[in-house]
């Protein structure tokens, strides 16, 4: 989930910088080397373009509904023809896949999104996926606080969106 959070944050609407961050094949693979997805990487213009429109799909789904997003969960997984099966390999220990690694690089995203938002929704917690609280950002989040309470995608938005509260009570 946490890869999702950053591949919906390179949005222009909601990255840092203002910018898209996923606009060029270099970015992509900074991205993907920074997370360790492993399997096919074409990088090419093709590739790019696929994965800019699976990170739309994803920042759409992560805010809708339980029920909504159990129907675009299940379509991802039936157009991918996902079959799970546990894998290994370095760094990390047993985990799921359901698309071979030679897959397209935007369709494993969409699956392993999936497959995660899928224990998500089984354990009725989709409210902690969201979407920052100030309002001139559409950064992800994913509050795994202990009560719940996260509203912010950044420090920089908590501390700037405070700012603005202590000078209209000052």
């Amino acid at each position: 989930m946490l890869f999702t959070v950053a591949l919906g944050n390179t949005d222009p609407g909601a990255s840092r910088s203002g910018d898209d961050e996923l606009a060029t094949i270099d970015q992509l693979e900074t991205l993907f080397d920074a997370h360790g997805y492993s399997g096919r990487f074409d990088r090419d213009a093709a590739e790019l373009a696929s994965v800019v429109d699976t990170r739309s799909l994803l920042r759409r789904v992560w805010s809708l509904p339980r029920d909504e997003a159990v129907v675009e969960v299940n379509r991802m997984l039936k157009e991918a023809g996902a079959l799970p099966y546990l894998v290994r390999h370095e760094p990390f220990d047993w985990h799921l896949h359901a698309t071979p690694l030679g897959a397209p690089l935007a369709e494993r995203i969409r699956v392993e999104v999936s497959l995660a938002i899928v224990d998500v929704i089984r354990s009725n917690e989709t409210g902690r996926m969201r979407v920052c609280a100030a309002p001139d950002c559409t950064g992800l989040l994913l509050d795994l606080s202990r009560n719940g309470s996260k509203r912010f995608c950044s420090v920089r938005c908590g501390n700037r969106m405070n700012q603005l509260a202590f000078r209209e009570r000052a």
